[in-house]
């Protein structure tokens, strides 16, 4: 949700918002009594887009690690911190009688630092949806320090270390929240996207064909988790995630991707849809729980508003942070110069 290749290729937008889209559908029908656990599986799809974006990005520009943490903080933090001081602000206020705060808490919120809740115990930061921030911001530290490397050890050496942790974790089962939490097998699906991203780069993509029949697999896998009710974790969800974007990327070099300016749309906003929509959400549950209204219609206008509320924010909030800090570029850039 956090990286974007806006007006270079389509599909991955399109992914983007039908990731957020999902999360929204997860998150209003856990809130109103239906269930659709398997919309949580946007997140896997946002992991692998992102270790794609990434990989892709840096490759065409070639950053240095300060100036790539600097625009991934300039994209992620202003907007993530001041829906974080909504959620403070309305928890001091009592909208939010069963967030429990601390000092510690907000400030392992605010800095990416995977810690229990003292609401539940849960690895959760006070803005719960927050917690794909930290995998997003760890991802982005370790791989800033890859840019040091020379560009062909930059794969190999995130994906042993990724690949060592996972290992680590898996045969030590830590209890720190944060050795559990970039641990987890789920940090595998940034090197899933990084694998993808050099294989487009290389042009070696399926055909059409393929990328047909890898996205009917992927969402004939999710729909199974779903329908079925099986347990899913990264190890399922990832490599379905994974086939997914291949399929998306397949289409794309065969030029079978066409123009949708609404679904481009949703991608650009999907970062404000993650973190706003679960405000909305909440709202059109209480008031509809209040007037006693159908649980379908409830749901149905807590989706739209899920995702109307994002797109606002995209517009009111997330889209004036990225002009402002495009000026502040351009001008110094602009000064260079002269």
């Amino acid at each position: 949700m956090t990286g974007t290749s806006r007006g270079t290729l389509s599909g991955i937008q399109y992914l983007r918002a039908a990731a957020a889209i999902a999360v929204v559908l997860f998150h209003a029908a856990e809130k109103t009594g239906y269930h659709f656990a398997i919309g949580a599986a946007g997140v896997d799809v946002f992991f692998v887009i992102s270790g794609f974006i990434m990989w892709v990005v840096s490759a065409r520009r070639e950053p240095t690690p300060v100036q790539f943490l600097r625009a991934r903080i300039r994209r992620i933090v202003p907007v993530y911190w001041l829906a974080t001081a909504v959620m403070v602000a309305g928890a001091l206020g009592g909208l939010f009688p069963n967030l429990v705060l601390s000092l510690e808490h907000v400030l392992a919120s605010l800095f990416f630092i995977p810690a229990r809740s003292p609401s539940n115990g849960e690895i959760w930061p006070v803005l719960v949806q927050g917690w794909t921030l930290n995998y997003e911001m760890f991802f982005y530290m370790v791989f800033a320090g890859t840019l040091l490397l020379p560009r062909a050890r930059r794969l190999p050496a995130i994906g042993a270390l990724f690949g060592l942790l996972v290992i680590a974790g898996t045969l030590l089962v830590p209890d720190n929240a944060v050795l559990f939490s970039f641990t987890r097998p789920i940090i595998l699906e940034f090197i899933a996207g990084m694998v993808i991203g050099e294989l487009w780069l290389k042009g070696k993509v399926p055909a059409p064909a393929t990328g047909f029949a890898l996205i009917a697999l992927a969402f004939s896998g999710f729909a199974t988790i779903q329908v079925a009710g099986l347990p899913f974790d990264a190890l399922v969800c990832g490599p379905l995630a994974a086939a997914l974007v291949v399929g998306v990327l397949a289409l794309e070099a065969g030029r079978r991707v066409r123009l949708v300016p609404a679904a481009v749309l949703l991608g650009d906003a999907s970062y404000s849809i993650y973190l706003w929509h679960t405000f909305a959400i909440s709202v059109i549950a209480k008031v509809g729980a209040s007037m006693g209204a159908p649980a379908p219609a409830v749901f149905a206008i807590a989706v739209l508003a899920g995702i109307s509320a994002g797109v606002l924010g995209y517009f009111l909030i997330e889209r004036q942070s990225l002009l402002t800090t495009w000026r502040a570029v351009r001008a110094g850039f602009s000064r260079a110069v002269l």
